[in-house]
């Protein structure tokens, strides 16, 4: 299955999504803190990751621009509390695949993460 790296300030919502998507097989890894997620993703090129918009030092927008530049292949998932039609739209043109709106319903998110994966 994939190797999913989850980046969230919020260490419970990060648990939360390692418990339904290692459920299905997958292996993943939870940050809440940006350069650690990054430099994670420069050595492991994980095969997605997935974002909250939200986050301590940078904006999961300002993340998904760094991650494309480290590792282009990395499927991204955007997550937010707070959906804005302008937010969706940035992400989407950077690259993000699917875009995710909290609370987090298991099945849309694991449909979405298998849907991105069979995409690449």
């Amino acid at each position: 299955m994939a190797n999913i790296i989850v980046l969230d300030d919020v260490i419970d919502a990060g648990v939360l999504i390692k418990r339904i998507l290692e459920r299905k097989g997958h292996s993943v890894t939870v940050f809440t803190e940006e350069e650690e997620a990054l430099a994670h993703i420069g050595k492991n090129k994980p095969d997605m990751a997935i974002l909250d918009i939200k986050l301590k030092k940078m904006t999961g927008v300002e993340v998904l621009e760094e991650i494309k530049k480290r590792s282009p292949a990395t499927r991204v998932i955007m997550l937010t509390g707070y959906p804005t039609l302008e937010t969706a739209r940035e992400s989407v043109r950077l690259g993000a695949c699917e875009y995710c709106v909290k609370p987090i319903d298991k099945d849309e998110l694991e449909r979405k993460v298998t849907e991105a994966l069979e995409n690449t």
